[in-house]
Formats: structure tokens, C-alpha cells, sequence
């Protein structure tokens, strides 16, 4: 058996192939598409026909390596070459075959040089006629002529010849590659390469008529059909075709009757030819049943082209004859032309701008060429190649002699415009346009066409803008702004647009879009280092439905720059439609558009508040008659502040220190507007219920000409319906939302917010319950009106101006996120910009240069012993816990989870009798490190004479530390939450009665003035500084002539110690939106909470 056989059916060969290909082997092996040609131990030779009728030849060796292993090589003349359909298909049928039918015929395998020298040994040709081996059956050919003169076809049949020539049973062959699989005996080798060649030069078509002659396979292909002595011109007639002898011929033109010319070829022959256009030309003498090579001077194929002319038509002889001369010489034309040479016609240079889209990169990107050319006496020279230009003047054929000097020139012209020579083909322009030029980018051709193209006018250039060129611009014929107006004057619609050819086209969408792209464009500093002249192009019809053609405009940034200013405070949240929705305070940003020439459309009303904004200053008006207190400068600045935004009709934020006189301003404000008869409705003031005593304190003795009602208690019902009688009304942010239905129908005349604060949760009921209020005008009064997070703020600008920072979706989007968790400085700077008109804040020593000294000291606690073990109890249980949660739900979902567990820590380090837990009586005996810590301190502080705040947030800790000073027969005042009476222990401590005030720092941090103190002490650290610093700030205000100590006691190691780092980061983030400052971002990090439950250092260490 032979080798290869063998191993056939022992090597896993199909796991050399893919899928597919199997899959169609399989199909095929069914067909009957394969012919072995040769078989030998180790090679197997075969053709497979393939899908196309195209036959391919497939080798298959079987290798063995040094181990002794075999391999089965398989190779394809088809595009996949190596391990195709059509080996595999090869191999299958090996497969089917009997084992018994591969005898080894070889006692010695040659090598494979040798076997591949043996196979491509040519066959031995029959020297006698090509007549088919020992059969009547064999192919015949057929010479058949065209409708084109000189283009002839070759037909092929098979038929049975008999004796006496004729020819029976004739049939087409369509596809000699059929033959060339199965070589059936009948064929000569004559006949074998006509069928290779013919499917070799028309291995992609199919030819039902014939196949066609052409250039010099078509020359090969007759010779080899004449030698077969089996070539007719028809098959009626006995005689065929035989090979005649080479004859000479002379090209020549032949004047019809009609005054056409038809191309001519004469031998010496006398008899008639017709003429094959091959290469060489060949002639048929039908007279003598005879094929030959025609010879001549000329390039083959340009005998072979000229055979192929059409006729002439008279009229179109002298053009032809003059276009012919200009392309060749060689043959002379078929009109006799004179000549003359021009030599004192200068070039004009004719530029073609084209683009096209080019797919790079998986997607279509534009592609823009420039084509340069010149023009001699109107005649193009799109070339260099030839050195003339020929032009047709009746009989007389003028050569205009280029002038490549001037053409360089010309040709540097266009490069000093930055253009250099394209290196790549594009399918922009032509290569008859002229010579391909290219340039950097899209600004750099937009740059030429703006400036480079009219220069080039001027300068007499000729230039063509190709339809559908990228940058072919069109004037503006004028700018416009439409301004409509809300029913309820809150809103404002604004569409900024221009006209181009009589169109209007809104130009929001399309800047819009352009920011989006270049949103460096928004950055002011950016804008200003960008030169007025330079342009930006736009496609007014991008993103359109329809057909419309491109139109492009070129906007120039001086023009711009003011519509980039105002979009980018305002594109954060707009969608891409024709026109801007914006708040009436928005207004403000029609002033700048002001200095641009557009027409404007309606708004005057909006508009004359835009210019009333532009041109403001801060009014300054007198202190009203009667005001009860001298107002500081910066008091008095205050009060033209807010008669300022009354004016404008919008609100503020009044953001000074606590003690710096807010309330104070606020009444100020109210008898401004009481003595100018505004306060023709009551204004409303909400504040913690803590604040009531104090504003009906300071307006009882600095403005008593206001009527003011305090809409407080069980009995406020009976006031209801007296509301419009009173100048000012109080309430709390805690009825507001009850005593709603009562304040909602009654228009205020100012609506305030003490501690506004309070609505930082835009969902509570007082945040919402206030919006509902109408007023005139809205004023917030906080020292902190940033406290955790940039959230807080927005819900203030909700309050007074809605829609001023977006809404909530869009504010944590454009301003939140990014400054709070990314530090983005740029959003930073842009929030501070939008807040400033709206927002007066100033902190004590800007403006209270009287005040005394602060001082902030920490004084460190050690825990005790017992402190120590519990709090690491507490810390490893609720480390894992915190942990547990994190994995669970993620840091931002295990908030509450968290806080309660440093609630449970800054417990421990308070005192152990305030965690809810079982402990031993030996940790309860061990006492409180800080408590032992206060009492030193306190003792010391006394007996100094010190007149001390002691603040702490939990007030089980100061029952604890209560019963402290009773056993130690300390007096001391108390304020919490649950205290009914609050004027009582504030006259105590502040008449001098007793030196120490206890109080929690929800009830007490805030509405108080505590001035008799001059020492602040925080038993317990709270999260956020700026509610320390309130608490501060009942001692250190505007009255205190005492130097202030203030006194944190912080538990060394603990979470407290951390929580000091997290308040410094907190502050640093208030500070920097609303003074302008710089921040790094804002949240709790994983490392954060790692550091909180770190454990306690070794306290020998």
C-alpha cells in the first residue's frame, strides 16, 4: 500500500483545516470535482474544479521528520494556498477509495526535486496537425467577427470529424476548464493549452458567444488554433483556415465620399484584408483561407490601437487631427494641419479646491485637495509633461511654448500659503486637474479661504470651488436675537441666530455643539489668548434631515467671544434646540450681547433690566431716619447691598460671620423700606425657634417704628387673620410648613431666612414649604451657607433664584462632582463667578479690626485605662461591622452604618456611662479621662476669674457633667433643647450671676450673644467646623472686648483626632466656593474610614 494512502487514514489531517472549509469539501467530494492526475508513495497531484468553474491544481506530500513522524503538506494554486476547501476536498475522496487499489509501483521514492524536475517535463507536441489521438470526436474553432471593427472571437465546439473533413454532432464548450479536469483522449496537446490559456487570461468570465482575442495572448491563442489545422470561418465549408505568411503594411488614411476618414492598412497584397487588432495585427485573407502576422513600423500596440479607430466624421476631422497631433507624432493625422509657434503668451494660474470622504480609521473622514493648473490664452496645462500647449485655429495648429519660469512662480505663490505637495492619491480631484497640493489641517484651510483665496483673486488667480467642498463659505447676511418672554416674568426664552441667504438659522444649537467639541472654549483665559481674527467653521445644515446641501459660514472668535462668555455660564444644562430657557436673573447676561450688531426681536423690558444690571453700582442710601444704633461701614455697605438686589428685583444671600449684625442690616433694610412706602405688604422672617426672643429684642430696641408679630406658640391662631396689619411676622421653620395654608394666600413684601441653613435639604418640609411663599424679594441670612457639600448651597439658590444653578441633576453634574471628588479648579472659579452677584459675605477680622484676639487651643486627653480597653472592644466589633457593610453595600450606601459607629466611639471617649452597652463594674469604676481633664481645667480656669461656655452635643454628658459640679459646689446656667425658659440662664451668666454656662450646641449654637465669656470650651468635637465656630461666635462677636480662648478637648488617638483632619478638609472646601479660594475635593475616601477605626497607638510608645 502506498505510504501516503496509509497514512491518510491514520493522521487527524482534518484538524489542520477550518470549519468551512470541511463543510464545503464534504460538498464537493459529492460532486465529482476532482481529478487525480498522479499518485505516488509520498505525493498525490490533483485538479479540483471550484466554485467559480475555475480549476485548481492541489499537491499533497506526506513529510516524515526526524522522529519518524508524518505530517500531511497540502498546497493549492487557489487565493488560500495552504490547508483549502479544495485539498480537503482532494483528501476526501483519497478516503472513499479502496485501500486495495493503491499498489506501490516504487521499490525506490525519489526525492522531491527530482520528482517536481520529472512533472514539469513538457509534453511532447504532435508535429503533424494536432489531430486528436486515435478518435473521430475532437475539438473545432470558430473565427467570428464583431460589431467592432478588428475585435474578432473565438469560438470552440466539439464535434466528429469524419473522413472526408465534414463535421457532425457540433456542440458548444463553454468552460475548457471542464477539459482541462477530465483530458479526455480525444484532445491534442494543442488543444490542452489553448484551454490553460484561455482560462488563464479569462479565469473570472464566462464567455457563452465566444471569447474574445485581445493584445498578445489573443496572437498566442490564434497561432496555437491555426496549428491545429481545425480553425474555420464557417463550418459549412470543407477548407480550414491555415497560418499564411508575414506581410507588410503601412498605416494610412482613406477619404470617404462623404468626406469622412477610416483608417486603412495596405500590404503588397493585392487581395482584400480584413484586419485582426491583435499584437502584432493580424490579417485574414478570405480569398485564400489564410492568417497572418501583418507587419510595420510601428509599436505594436499602437498598430494594434490604430485599428480600432472609428470612422471620422467630416466635421469633426480638423479637431480630431489637431487633438491626435497633440498626442502623438508618430502617425501622421487625417487632416493635412499647419503649425505655428507661440512663444509670447504669459500663464495664468487656475487652482481647483475639491474635498471628498475618505474611510480611515472606521470611519469617513473629509479629505480636501487643491489642484494647480494654468491657462494659456483660455487653453489648460494641467501637466508637466509636455512644454507646449496646442490650440486649433481653423487649419492651423498654434503651439503656445509653456513658460516654466513664470509657472514656478506661480507655483511658490501657492506654496508661501502653507500648501505643500500631496503624497497621497485622493479621490478628490482628478490627476487632469493639474499638479495635487495639500495643507496641515482643517485650520489651516480655513485659514486660505478666508484670507489666502481673496489674495490670490487679487493677484488675477482663477479659482474653482468644486461643489461639495468642505469649506466653500457663505456670507452672513445679518445677526439677530429674539427674545420672548413667561406669562409670570420668571422665565425668559433667548434664540441667537444669523441669516444666511435669506434663511434664518438659529445659531444656539450649533455653538453648543462646538463648546461640546472644544470645550476649551468655555475657559475665559483660553478665549482671550485666541486672536479676534481667527475663524471657526460651521455646518449650518449638521445633523439636518434631508437633502439640503451643505452651507458653511466661517464665524470670526471677536465676533463670538461675547456668545462663548455668556454660553459658558449658561450651555452646562441646555439641550440642542433653536433657543435658551433662562431665569429672569439671567437677564444680566443679555448685557454683554449688547456690543454685537443684532437685531433685536422683543425683551425690551428684560433688556432695559439687562442694562439697569450692567450699569449698576451698589446704591448708597442713608441710614433711616430713626434707626436706633449707629451702623459700621461695613454694616451700612450691607444695607446698600440688599437696597441694591430690591432694586434689581432679585435676592441674596447676607453671608457674614455670626456676630457681625446680620439681624441688624436685616431691620435696616425693613425700615428703608418702610419710610419709602414699600412696605405696603408685611415682610416674613423664619428662624429657629431659639432666634424669636432675639429679633423681637434687637427690633423692640433698634427699629420700635416696626410693628412686629412673633407667630409663635399654641395661641399664634388668633393672628391669623391680622397678618397684613403688621410690618414684620416671625415664625419658625418648624411651623412653616404647618401654619402653610395661613402664610401662602398672603403676598410678603420680603421673605427672609434666618439661619437659612436650615434648608439645605431641599426635600424637608421647610425647604419646600418656603419656595411655595411669594414674595417681592427673597434675602438668606447664614454665617454658613456652605456646611457639608456643594448641595447645601444649591438648595439656597433654589430658594432665591430657581433655575439660577440649574437644577439638582445637572448642578451635581456640571459643579458637585467635579469640584467636590475631582478638585476640578476651572468649575471651582466658573461657580464662584455665577454665586458673586448674589452672595455678600465677610468674616470678622476683614471687618471687625476692633475685636480682640481669638485664640484656638487643643488640649489633649489621655483615656484612661478602663476608656482604653472598651474603646478597642467597641472598635474591633465596630470595624468588622462598618466592613461587612462596605462589602455589602459600597462606602456611599453604609453612611448610617458608619456614623453610628463613631457615634458609639466619640461616646466611649466622652464617658463610658454614655454608651448602651453591658460593662463591668471596674470600666465604670475608671472614671472618664475627659471628664477628670474638665474639672481640672475647670478649676484652674475659675479660679482665674474666667467667665467660660462649655458646649457639647450630647446632653447626657452634660447631666453628667452637671452632677460633677454640684458635688463640687460649682454654679453654672443651662441651655438645651428641652429648656422652656431661655431668656433666664442667658441674663444669669451674662448679669455675672454665674461663671459657667452649659450648652448643648444644637440648642445654643445659634441666636445668641454671649459677650460676659470670655473662654469657649468643646467638650466633644462635632463633624462640621462651621457649627463649632457658631457656638464660638456666641462670645467672640461684634460687643466683645475680652481677648476669646477657645478650648477643644480632644481624646489623643481616638476618632476625635481624626475628626479634626476630616473639619480642616470641610472648611477648606466652604472657603473655596465662597470666598474664591482652591480646594482639592471633598468626600469620605476608603483611607478615611480606614484611619477612623484605626487603633489606639501604644501609650508607652
Amino acid at each position: 500500500m502506498l505510504a501516503i494512502i496509509e497514512q491518510l487514514h491514520e493522521l487527524p489531517w482534518a484538524e489542520e483545516f477550518s470549519h468551512r472549509a470541511l463543510e464545503k469539501a464534504r460538498r464537493y467530494a459529492v460532486e465529482s470535482r476532482v481529478q487525480i492526475r498522479e499518485i505516488e508513495d509520498a505525493l498525490v497531484l490533483a485538479f479540483c474544479k471550484g466554485s467559480q468553474g475555475n480549476i485548481y491544481e492541489q499537491a499533497i506530500e506526506l513529510i516524515e521528520d526526524p522522529n519518524g513522524d508524518f505530517e500531511l503538506v497540502c498546497s493549492c494554486s487557489c487565493p488560500v494556498v495552504i490547508n483549502c476547501k479544495h485539498c480537503a476536498t482532494v483528501l476526501y475522496n483519497l478516503q472513499e477509495l479502496p485501500v486495495d487499489s493503491f499498489k506501490s509501483t516504487a521499490s525506490v521514492q525519489l526525492n522531491r526535486d527530482l520528482e517536481r524536475w520529472l512533472n514539469d517535463i513538457p509534453r511532447d507536441v504532435p508535429d503533424r496537425d494536432g489531430a486528436a489521438q486515435s478518435t473521430g470526436t475532437c475539438w473545432v474553432y470558430k473565427l467570428k467577427a464583431t460589431s467592432t471593427a478588428g475585435k474578432w472571437l473565438l469560438e470552440i465546439y466539439k464535434a466528429r470529424q469524419l473522413k472526408d473533413g465534414r463535421l457532425q454532432d457540433i456542440k458548444s464548450v463553454y468552460s475548457p476548464s471542464d477539459a482541462l479536469m477530465r483530458e479526455p483522449g480525444y484532445l491534442s496537446e494543442l488543444d490542452l493549452r489553448i484551454a490553460r490559456l484561455l482560462v488563464a487570461v479569462h479565469a473570472h468570465h464566462s464567455f457563452y458567444g465566444g471569447y474574445p482575442l485581445q493584445g498578445s495572448s489573443g496572437a498566442e491563442v490564434l497561432q496555437l488554433a491555426l496549428k491545429t489545422s481545425r480553425l474555420y470561418l464557417d463550418f459549412e465549408q470543407l477548407q480550414p483556415l491555415v497560418a499564411g505568411k508575414n506581410r507588410s503594411a503601412q498605416f494610412a488614411w482613406t477619404e470617404q465620399a462623404s468626406g469622412s476618414f477610416r483608417p486603412q492598412w495596405r500590404s503588397e497584397e493585392a487581395s482584400e484584408e480584413t484586419i485582426l487588432a491583435l499584437e502584432p495585427l493580424y490579417y485574414l485573407d478570405r480569398e485564400r483561407m489564410e492568417v497572418g502576422s501583418l507587419l510595420s513600423e510601428l509599436d505594436e500596440k499602437l498598430a494594434c490601437h490604430l485599428s480600432l479607430i472609428p470612422d471620422i466624421p467630416a466635421r469633426q476631422a480638423l479637431q480630431f487631427s489637431h487633438r491626435m497631433s497633440a498626442v502623438t507624432r508618430v502617425v501622421p493625422p487625417p487632416h493635412a494641419l499647419t503649425e505655428r509657434i507661440v512663444d509670447d503668451v504669459e500663464p495664468q494660474a487656475f487652482l481647483t479646491l475639491a474635498s471628498t470622504n475618505r474611510y480611515r480609521n472606521w470611519k469617513h473622514e473629509p479629505e480636501h485637495r487643491a489642484a494647480l493648473a494654468f491657462t494659456y490664452n483660455g487653453h489648460m496645462a494641467a501637466d508637466k509633461k509636455s512644454s507646449e500647449v496646442l490650440i486649433l485655429s481653423g487649419t492651423e495648429t498654434q503651439r503656445i511654448q509653456r513658460k516654466p519660469v513664470v509657472e514656478k512662480a506661480l507655483r511658490q505663490a501657492l506654496q508661501k500659503q502653507g500648501f505643500k505637495k500631496a503624497t497621497r492619491k485622493s479621490d478628490a480631484l482628478p490627476e487632469s486637474a493639474g499638479e495635487m497640493f495639500d495643507l496641515q489641517d482643517d485650520s489651516a484651510w480655513l485659514v486660505f479661504v478666508q484670507s489666502g483665496v481673496p489674495a490670490l483673486r487679487e493677484a488675477n488667480w482663477q479659482i474653482r470651488i468644486n461643489e461639495g467642498f468642505h469649506f466653500n463659505l457663505q456670507p452672513i447676511d445679518e445677526w439677530y436675537a429674539d427674545v420672548e418672554e413667561s406669562p409670570g416674568r420668571e422665565w425668559f426664552d433667548l434664540q441667537l441666530g444669523i441669516v444666511v441667504n435669506g434663511e434664518r438659522h438659529s445659531l444656539l444649537p450649533i455653538l453648543l455643539q462646538l463648546l461640546r467639541r472644544q470645550p476649551q472654549l468655555l475657559s475665559p483665559a483660553e478665549l482671550a489668548l485666541r486672536d479676534d481674527d481667527d475663524h471657526v467653521l460651521i455646518d449650518l445644515n449638521s445633523g439636518q434631515l434631508g437633502a439640503k446641501p451643505d452651507i458653511k459660514i466661517a464665524l470670526s472668535l471677536g465676533r463670538i467671544k461675547p456668545l462663548m462668555a455668556t454660553l459658558g455660564e449658561l450651555y452646562l444644562g441646555v439641550s440642542s434646540s433653536a433657543s435658551l430657557r433662562l431665569s429672569a436673573p439671567d437677564a444680566a447676561r443679555l448685557s454683554e450681547l449688547e456690543g454685537l450688531p443684532l437685531v433685536w426681536q422683543g425683551g425690551e423690558r428684560l433688556r432695559n433690566f439687562a442694562k439697569r444690571l450692567r450699569e449698576s453700582t451698589h446704591r448708597s442710601v442713608a441710614v433711616p431716619a430713626g434707626l436706633n444704633a449707629t451702623l459700621r461701614p461695613y454694616q451700612h455697605e450691607g444695607l446698600n447691598w440688599m437696597q441694591t438686589l430690591r432694586e434689581l428685583e432679585v435676592g441674596g444671600i447676607l453671608g457674614d460671620d455670626m456676630g457681625l449684625g446680620k439681624t441688624l442690616q436685616t431691620l435696616a433694610h425693613l425700615l428703608v423700606e418702610k419710610q419709602a412706602g414699600r412696605l405696603d405688604l408685611p415682610a416674613l422672617a423664619v428662624m429657629p425657634t431659639s432666634l424669636i426672643p432675639n429679633w423681637l429684642d434687637e427690633a423692640a430696641r433698634f427699629t420700635p417704628q416696626l410693628k412686629v408679630l412673633a407667630l409663635h406658640g399654641a395661641t399664634r391662631q388668633k393672628d391669623f387673620i391680622n397678618l397684613a396689619e403688621y410690618d414684620l411676622v416671625l415664625t419658625t421653620y418648624a411651623l412653616l410648613p404647618r401654619d402653610l395654608e395661613v402664610l401662602q394666600p398672603q403676598v410678603w413684601s420680603v421673605l427672609i431666612l434666618d439661619e437659612a441653613q436650615n434648608i439645605k435639604n431641599p426635600l424637608s418640609k421647610a425647604a419646600q414649604a418656603a419656595r411655595d411663599l411669594e414674595a417681592r424679594q427673597r434675602l438668606c441670612l447664614s454665617g454658613t451657607p456652605l456646611e457639608n457639600h456643594l448641595g447645601e448651597l444649591w438648595s439656597l439658590f433654589h430658594f432665591l433664584l430657581p433655575g439660577w444653578l440649574g437644577d439638582s441633576k445637572t448642578f451635581n453634574r456640571d459643579y458637585r462632582t467635579p469640584i467636590e471628588k475631582h478638585g476640578n479648579s476651572e468649575r471651582m472659579q466658573h461657580l464662584t463667578a455665577r454665586i458673586k452677584p448674589f452672595l455678600l459675605r465677610r468674616k470678622k477680622e476683614q471687618v471687625a479690626t476692633e475685636l480682640p484676639p481669638k485664640t484656638e487651643i487643643v488640649h489633649w486627653i489621655e483615656l484612661s485605662d478602663g476608656q482604653r480597653d472598651v474603646y478597642e472592644t467597641v472598635r474591633v466589633a465596630m470595624d468588622k461591622k462598618v466592613r461587612d457593610e462596605i462589602a455589602r453595600s459600597g462606602v456611599a450606601r453604609s453612611q448610617i452604618i458608619i456614623l453610628d459607629a463613631l457615634l458609639k466611639l466619640r461616646q466611649v471617649c466622652c464617658d463610658l456611662r454614655l454608651v448602651k452597652m453591658s460593662l463591668t463594674a471596674k470600666a465604670l469604676r475608671a472614671g472618664s479621662g475627659k471628664l477628670i481633664g474638665l474639672m481640672e481645667m475647670l478649676e484652674e480656669l475659675l479660679s482665674e476669674g474666667r467667665r467660660i461656655l462649655l458646649f457639647s452635643q450630647f446632653t447626657s454628658m452634660l447631666a453628667l457633667i452637671e452632677e460633677e459640679l454640684l458635688h463640687r459646689g460649682v454654679g453654672y446656667a443651662l441651655l438645651t433643647g428641652e429648656t422652656t425658659d431661655r431668656r433666664t440662664p442667658v441674663k444669669d451668666f451674662q448679669s455675672g450671676k454665674v461663671p459657667l454656662f452649659l450648652i448643648s450646641l444644637k440648642a445654643g449654637g445659634t441666636g445668641l450673644n454671649l459677650t460676659a465669656a470670655d473662654t469657649v470650651i468643646h467638650f466633644d468635637p462635632w463633624w462640621n467646623p462651621a457649627v463649632e465656630n457658631q457656638a464660638t461666635d456666641r462670645a467672640y462677636r461684634i460687643g466683645q472686648d475680652k481677648p476669646v480662648f477657645v478650648y477643644k478637648m480632644i481624646a489623643r488617638g481616638t476618632v476625635e483626632e481624626k475628626i479634626q483632619a476630616l473639619q480642616q478638609e470641610k472648611a477648606a472646601l466652604a472657603g473655596a466656593v465662597l470666598e474664591g479660594g482652591t480646594t482639592g475635593g471633598w468626600k469620605l475616601e476608603q483611607s478615611d474610614i480606614e484611619a477612623l477605626f484605626a487603633p489606639l497607638p501604644d501609650p508607652r510608645s
